[in-house]
C-alpha cells in the first residue's frame, strides 16, 4: 500500500480492508514504518522505534479486535512490562516497567500494531514537547511552532499521516491542547471510564485515550478500552449501547453555554476566539441553542489548589525514584549514588547533575523547582489544595445541570513558537503564562468531566485552533454525537499534513 493511500483511511477502515483481506498487517506495517523513516527526521515525533516487535507481533498472528492489523504508536508514559518507559526523563532514560497498564492489554488485545513510543514533556508537566533528553518535536501544520503537550509526538504523528490514531493522556489539556494545535480530534473521557490500574496517580486527574482525524476511530477506541477494574479508585457504569453506534444517532436539542473569556476573564487570542464563536454558529446551525454563560469560580483558589497539584505531581515522581531505588530497580543514577539518593534530601541535590552519556541534566530546571516547591508545602497545604479544586469542580458541576454542554476556546493563545518556555526563568511568571495559555482545560479533569477539541478553524497561515467543549461526567455519548455532527460541515479540517522536504 501506498502511502498515499495509506493516509486516505482512518483507522476503522484501515481495520476493514485487513478483515476483508484487501491488505495484510504486515503491508500496513511496511507502509508505516517507511512514514516514519520519511518523515520523523524532520518531526522528532517517535523517540523510540520497536520495529522487530511488531514485525514479530505481525508474523505471530496478531489478536482479532476492533483494530486489527493497524499501526499505533504510545505516548511515552503508558507502561508495559519489560518495555522502556522514560516519561522525557533523563532520568529515567533505562528504566523498563516492572508491569503493564491495563490500558496497554487492552490496545494489545484490539488488534493495534505498537511501532514505537512518541514524545512528550518531563514526566507530562507542560503543555509543549521538548524534552531535554529526546529534543521538540515538530507541528507538522506550523514546524516552527510547539504541537502542544503533553502528548505532542503523538500528535505530530498522527496529524503527519504516520499512524491514524496514537495514545495520549491528558492531566491538564494534555490530548485537548496537543489535537487543537494540530488540528485533530481529542477527548479526554470521564474519570472512571478508563481502567487507571495499576499506576493511577493519587489525585485521579490522568486519563488515558487516543488522539485521531476522526470520531468514529476515538469512539471505537473507547469501546475497546472503557470499563475500570475491581482495581480502580473510580468506575462509572458501562454504555448503554457501543459509543460506534451511538454516533451514528442524532442527539437532543442540547443547551450550550457559550464562554469566551477564561475563568479568570482573561481574553484569548483573537483567532482563539474565533474558533469559539465560529464553533458555536456551527452548533446553532445544527439547530441547537446556545447563550453566553459562565460557572462561578473562585479562580484564584483553584489555580493555586492546581499549581500545588502541578508541584504534587513532580514530588510523587520523586517519591517513585525513591521506592524504586529501595527494590532495586535500575533507573539511571550511577551505581555508587544509589543508597545515597534514598534520602529525599540528597535526591534533590543529586539530580542537578549532568548524566556523562547524553551530556543533559537528569531532571530539568522545571521539574526541580516543582518538587522544591512540593517539599515545602505543609500536609494543610495539600488539604486545602484538595478541597479547593472540589469546590471549582461541584460549581461546574452544577452548572451542567443548567446546561448540556460548555463550549470554551481550547487554549488562550496560539501555540507556541518553539523554545519559547526557555523565556521564563521564574516560577511565578512561568505560572502567569501558564495561566493564560491553559486557562480553559484543567477544571475538567479536576471534576473528572468529558472534554474535546475539535478541528473547525485555522489562521490566514494555516495554524490550527480548536474549539472546546465539555460535558457532565459520564456523558462522552453526548461530545462525540456533537462531534460527529460538526465532522459533517465544512469547517472540519483534520487531513494529513506531511511535512515538506
Amino acid at each position: 500500500m501506498s502511502f498515499d493511500e495509506y493516509v486516505g483511511f482512518d483507522a476503522v477502515g484501515l481495520a476493514d480492508l485487513v478483515r476483508r483481506g484487501e491488505v495484510t498487517p504486515a503491508e500496513l506495517l511496511e507502509t508505516a514504518l517507511a512514514a516514519i523513516d520519511a518523515l520523523n527526521p524532520q518531526l522528532n515525533a517517535v523517540i523510540g522505534l520497536e520495529a522487530d516487535e511488531a514485525q514479530r507481533a505481525v508474523r505471530d498472528g496478531l489478536p482479532r479486535g476492533r483494530f486489527t492489523g493497524v499501526p499505533f504508536l504510545l505516548k511515552d508514559f503508558l507502561p508495559r512490562n519489560g518495555h522502556l518507559l522514560a516519561m522525557g526523563s533523563v532520568i529515567l532514560r533505562k528504566y523498563r516497567a516492572e508491569s503493564s497498564h491495563e490500558l496497554a492489554n487492552r490496545i494489545q488485545a484490539s488488534g493495534l500494531v505498537t511501532l514505537g513510543r512518541t514524545n512528550m514533556s518531563e514526566l507530562g508537566l507542560l503543555p509543549n514537547t521538548e524534552p531535554a533528553l529526546f529534543g521538540p518535536t515538530r507541528n507538522p501544520r506550523a514546524e516552527r511552532r510547539s504541537p502542544g503537550g503533553s502528548s505532542g509526538g503523538s500528535a505530530a504523528a498522527v496529524a503527519a499521516g504516520i499512524v491514524p490514531m496514537a495514545h495520549g493522556a491528558d492531566g491538564g489539556g494534555s490530548i485537548r491542547i496537543p489535537a487543537s494545535a494540530c488540528g485533530l480530534f481529542g477527548l479526554k473521557p470521564s474519570r472512571g471510564r478508563n481502567p487507571g490500574a495499576p499506576d493511577d496517580p493519587p489525585e485521579g486527574f490522568v486519563e488515558h485515550h487516543v488522539l485521531t482525524r476522526t470520531v468514529r476511530d476515538s469512539a471505537a477506541f473507547l469501546d475497546a478500552t472503557q470499563g475500570a477494574t475491581p482495581l480502580d479508585r473510580w468506575s462509572l457504569p458501562c454504555p448503554s449501547h457501543p459509543y460506534e453506534e451511538v454516533i451514528r444517532r442524532e442527539p437532543p436539542v442540547l443547551r450550550v453555554a457559550l464562554m469566551l473569556t477564561d475563568f479568570a476573564d482573561h481574553a484569548p487570542h483573537e483567532e482563539c476566539r474565533a474558533a469559539a464563536v465560529k464553533a458555536a454558529r456551527l452548533v446553532e446551525e445544527l439547530g441547537h441553542r446556545v447563550e453566553e454563560a459562565k460557572p462561578a469560580m473562585d479562580v484564584r483558589k483553584f489555580n493555586n489548589g492546581f499549581a500545588v497539584l502541578w508541584a504534587s505531581s513532580a514530588g510523587y515522581f520523586f517519591r517513585r525514584i525513591q521506592l524504586a531505588l529501595h527494590s532495586g530497580t535500575e533507573v539511571n543514577v550511577p551505581r555508587w549514588a544509589a543508597r545515597l539518593l534514598q534520602s529525599r534530601r540528597l535526591l534533590d541535590l543529586a539530580v542537578r547533575f549532568k548524566d556523562r552519556q547524553v551530556g543533559k541534566p537528569l531532571v530539568e530546571p522545571i521539574t526541580r523547582r516543582l518538587a522544591a516547591f512540593e517539599h515545602s508545602l505543609s500536609p494543610a497545604d495539600l488539604w486545602n489544595a484538595s478541597v479547593n479544586l472540589h469546590l471549582a469542580a461541584r460549581n461546574v458541576a452544577g452548572f451542567l445541570q443548567e446546561y448540556d454542554v460548555l463550549l470554551t476556546p481550547v487554549m488562550g493563545e496560539l501555540p507556541w513558537p518553539l523554545g519559547f518556555l526557555g523565556n521564563f526563568s521564574s516560577r511565578t511568571k512561568l505560572r502567569e503564562q501558564l495561566h493564560r495559555y491553559a486557562g480553559y482545560t484543567p477544571i475538567c479533569n479536576a471534576a473528572g468531566m468529558p472534554a474535546m477539541s475539535v478541528p473547525i478553524h485555522r489562521t490566514a497561515e494555516g495554524i490550527p485552533v480548536g474549539a472546546h467543549f465539555f460535558a457532565a461526567r459520564g456523558r462522552e455519548d453526548l461530545l462525540l454525537q456533537l462531534a460527529a455532527q460538526l465532522e459533517q460541515t465544512s469547517a472540519w479540517n483534520s487531513s494529513p499534513s506531511p511535512p515538506a522536504g
